[in-house]
């Protein structure tokens, strides 16, 4: 089956890279496409929202999706993960603590039930939820062949303990930002948060993409980087961190 981008309801940003914006969360996932491999960022709040967005990735990509990376251990970003059977799955060092325990995942799937996901869907994927295959502690560089790579950068903690990132070097370059970033509403910092942290990690997202990359939060319209250097300086403001 042979769809475009738009007609999926998805952003073309560059040759094989889009995005698109979930319903209810306004919760972005991202797609980039390499020679017989396919990069899906971030996978949806539920296991059917995870489905979806896998079916869709395979008629853009024109074959199955082989990576996932996860940018940040919150519900509407990882609850989907388990549909992406076969995937390699990325995620920040420390990001399977998350998942891990009782504790950890009943406060999950509470989350998740907060705000608004049913309770059985929430549960459903709690139980099959996968941990990263591989960690990223610093910067990992991820052939998707074809010539193409992407950069995952682990540039935490800031909005979680464990965020990450993912650049995809063209023109013009992609970074996919996670709520490290927000442009739908001011970034929330829950009790996971690391405030201190988070003006320096936007410094860093900053230097990684340059002055003429695409920043695409975690929910929201795209920005640029003067967009990006103004929430760093609100945020800063926010919580009392100097220069």
């Amino acid at each position: 089956m042979t769809v475009t981008w738009e007609e999926l309801g998805w952003e073309r940003l560059a040759a094989g890279v889009g995005r698109c914006r979930l319903p209810v969360w306004d919760c972005t996932a991202g797609l980039v496409v390499g020679d017989g491999t396919a990069l899906i960022v971030d996978a949806g709040s539920s296991l059917g929202e995870g489905a979806r967005l896998r079916t869709q990735a395979q008629w853009l990509a024109g074959h199955r999706v082989t990576h996932l990376a996860l940018t940040h251990p919150h519900f509407d970003h990882v609850l989907g993960a388990a549909a992406f059977a076969g995937a390699e799955v990325y995620g920040a060092v420390g990001m399977d603590t998350v998942f891990d325990g009782r504790h950890a995942r009943e406060e999950l799937r509470a989350d998740a039930v907060r705000h608004g996901l049913d309770a059985a869907a929430a549960e459903e994927a709690v139980d099959a939820l996968i941990h990263p295959h591989h960690q990223v502690s610093g910067e990992w560089t991820l052939d998707l062949d074809g010539g193409r790579q992407v950069l995952l950068a682990n540039v935490g903690p800031a909005h979680t303990a464990h965020d990450l990132v993912v650049l995809v070097p063209g023109d013009p370059e992609v970074v996919f930002c996670g709520d490290l970033v927000e442009e739908s509403g001011e970034p929330q910092a829950g009790t996971d948060a690391v405030p201190s942290h988070w003006p320096a990690a936007l410094d860093r997202l900053l230097e990684l993409g340059g002055e003429d990359a695409l920043y695409v939060p975690g929910h929201g319209a795209v920005v640029d980087a003067e967009f990006v250097r103004r929430q760093r300086d609100a945020l800063a403001a926010r919580f009392g961190v100097s220069g």
